[in-house]
């Protein structure tokens, strides 16, 4: 079952990258690419984590509400394409990694600032 579970996030992920590049419009979730998806053991719903180029606040605020938006397309665009009995509900998160990552080399370069 976990195996299905790991194939059925990657097909989402894939297909919800398409869909938004493809299919949506609204240009508010421009930029915004698909980082991750966690599926429920039952496949009842997903979570979807997206990262956007310009992180700032407002823009993060803008892509969630386009997301949100365009949800009901996207779940029919994936209940179309992925072959599976009934499609997840879905759910968009803005995933934060990136921002932890750029957090931590920004630390980093401070300290070897401070070694010279």
């Amino acid at each position: 079952m976990k195996y299905r579970v790991g194939r059925v996030e990657q097909e989402i992920q894939r297909e919800v990258n398409d869909i938004l590049l493809k299919r949506v419009r609204d240009p508010r979730v421009q930029g915004v690419t698909i980082t991750g998806v966690d599926v429920t053991g039952d496949l009842q719903q997903a979570t979807i984590y997206f990262s956007i180029l310009s992180e700032t606040a407002s823009n993060a605020q803008k892509a969630q509400a386009g997301l949100d938006k365009a949800k009901g397309l996207i779940r029919h665009e994936l209940g179309q394409r992925l072959s599976i009995y009934k499609t997840p509900e879905i759910f968009f998160k803005q995933d934060q990694s990136v921002r932890y990552g750029e957090r931590i080399d920004e630390l980093i370069n401070k300290l070897h600032e401070q070694d010279q």
